[in-house]
């Protein structure tokens, strides 16, 4: 019973991560701009596009590819006779007939009238909705960096909320506001209020995504830690994919936005089962409630008891609640002196380089995939493929040498997209799919790394501050998306020196496969000075077993 019961709050957990991960990218297509041209002043009568005449102006819309500018001559009711583009319409003063060339006066006039829209793929989308286009554009542009700064802010704050007030807590907190944000960007009836609702969904949404994998990894026992919580990344990546499907079937802003946001009810419903870990409780001073806790799980699962007074050393006739603890901690703990501090640096800077290295093999940039549908399908199985990788390799082979494989194949990557031929398209989609798992694969292990190189007081913090350190990147995307465009090996070679450095940082950070985690500074300490004294006793006997066989050779020699 015990065993199912975990089973049972561990999907619960792991479901809601699909509304992370729907809610990550959701946006991606609420942003869409379709083909689109100036409106003309009165009711169209026929609109001639190069050699095509069709009498409603959509229909010819459906024609135009991305970025021709070619004009569309259109005829109104009233026999005026107009040149539409996409950002302005010039008036003829020649009305005889409708002719697609034209060299008599012309007067060219603003778009006042608003825009028509190509709505053969969406109904409508936040662009349609508001206009965001031409001198509007750059409101559209804002979004999603916006969204990241939510992203970012939310990753650090609800960290820092689960290390203080509980994982319980804010796992209830953060589900709840995914569900209202989510309603709440349906009902908003002007740009500004759809900017802010989303930016609240994907603060909390972020809040969530981090926050579970430290609730998973101090609930579910060392045996099955690593698998378990890996996997919460294939249910993220389910969420991506879910939301590449529901493109396809909705092509309405406001019902599509509705049907992804009712995904996170169920956990709403089932989220009250969800107990406090015991590494939270015994790092407030809660000892009773632990004790309970443990007790409980101890039953269910037909194991011994375990008393948590002898095994921390805690005092039997000591305050059963003490709260006082949680008083001591905060985030300056990431700064305790100049060892914890570097270790914080060197973590922030793996993190920035693996969220710049996931932004950077997009299949957009390549001009290989450019069908928002079919490019996060991929994206989403290539995140299973790496979690599936990473949960079979990382207990055997270990994290350090896994993060820093994943790290220099990511090098070579970016070396042989730096010298590939711009037209040999096969080979860059091979190339970009296996930097793609690659540096998912150093993405993926990140989070259970950073959590287990630190204490459970600040054990979230310290994951909430590596995802803030990475959506760094995600804000400035669309910046080296510009830069790329100039200097064409910039990206590469900028991914390149920071894997590199990266790599370097790795081999400076402990080992924790296999170890338990720590409650507090101290048994960290121990766990860390244990494993130097286990390196060192192994060193010795290695050089004494070295000398003895050294010996039974010189002495066979003789």
């Amino acid at each position: 019973a015990g065993f199912f019961a975990s089973i049972f709050l561990y999907f619960i957990c792991a479901y809601q991560n699909v509304s992370c991960g729907i809610h990550y990218v959701s946006t991606i297509f609420m942003l869409i701009t379709p083909e689109y041209t100036c409106k003309p002043p009165g009711e169209v009568k026929r609109a001639v596009f190069q050699n095509v005449s069709h009498w409603r102006l959509e229909e010819i819309l459906t024609l135009l590819s991305p970025g021709q500018k070619d004009h569309i001559s259109v005829e109104l009711q009233d026999g005026e006779i107009w040149e539409l583009t996409r950002c302005s319409r010039i008036w003829r003063e020649n009305m005889s007939h409708l002719d697609y060339e034209y060299d008599g006066y012309e007067h060219n006039i603003s778009c006042s009238d608003g825009y028509v829209y190509d709505r053969s793929k969406w109904e409508n989308t936040a662009v349609t909705m508001w206009d965001l286009v031409c001198d509007q554009k750059w409101y559209a542009d804002m979004i999603q960096p916006f969204i990241m700064l939510g992203v970012l802010l939310g990753a650090i704050i609800f960290a820092y909320l689960s290390d203080r007030l509980g994982r319980r807590m804010v796992l209830w907190c953060t589900s709840t506001g995914i569900f209202l944000f989510g309603i709440m960007s349906v009902f908003t009836f002007d740009y500004y209020s759809f900017v802010i609702a989303r930016f609240l969904l994907a603060a909390t949404a972020s809040g969530y995504h981090v926050v579970v994998f430290t609730y998973v990894m101090e609930f579910i026992g060392m045996k099955f830690r690593t698998c378990m919580s890996i996997h919460l990344h294939t249910f993220f990546a389910i969420g991506i994919i879910t939301v590449a499907l529901m493109s396809q079937i909705v092509k309405t802003m406001w019902i599509y936005q509705m049907i992804l946001s009712t995904v996170t009810v169920p956990f709403i419903l089932c989220c009250w089962m969800l107990p406090e870990t015991p590494f939270w409780l015994v790092s407030k001073g809660k000892y009773k409630e632990a004790q309970v806790l443990v007790d409980i799980i101890a039953e269910g699962n037909h194991g011994m008891p375990c008393d948590l007074s002898e095994l921390f050393s805690l005092d039997r006739n000591g305050p059963v609640n003490d709260t006082s603890v949680a008083n001591k901690h905060n985030v300056t703990e990431l700064f305790l002196d100049w060892n914890i501090a570097s270790r914080i640096f060197m973590l922030w800077i793996i993190w920035l380089t693996c969220s710049l290295g996931f932004s950077f093999f997009n299949m957009d940039r390549f001009n290989v995939i450019n069908d928002e549908y079919l490019r996060l399908i991929l994206v989403g199985s290539l995140e299973i493929a790496a979690s599936s990788f990473l949960s079979i390799v990382l207990d055997r082979v270990g994290r350090r040498k896994v993060l820093i494989c994943s790290l220099l194949c990511t090098v070579l990557i970016c070396g042989t997209l730096m010298v590939i031929p711009q037209d040999a398209t096969i080979w860059k989609i091979v190339i970009v799919i296996i930097g793609k798992l690659a540096i998912g694969s150093a993405f993926g292990l990140i989070y259970i790394y950073t959590a287990e190189l630190y204490p459970t007081f600040i054990r979230s913090t310290a994951v909430g501050s590596g995802s803030m350190a990475g959506r760094v990147v995600s804000i400035v995307s669309p910046l080296t998306k510009e830069i790329a465009k100039t200097w064409i090996v910039v990206p590469q070679l900028s991914l390149a020196i920071l894997a590199l450095l990266s790599v370097l940082l790795s081999i400076q950070l402990p080992e924790t496969t296999g170890k338990p985690l720590a409650t507090t500074w101290e048994e960290f300490a121990q766990l860390e000075a244990k494993e130097k004294s286990y390196h060192k006793t192994k060193g010795k006997e290695l050089e004494r077993k070295e000398a003895i066989d050294l010996e039974g050779s010189a002495a066979a020699a003789e």
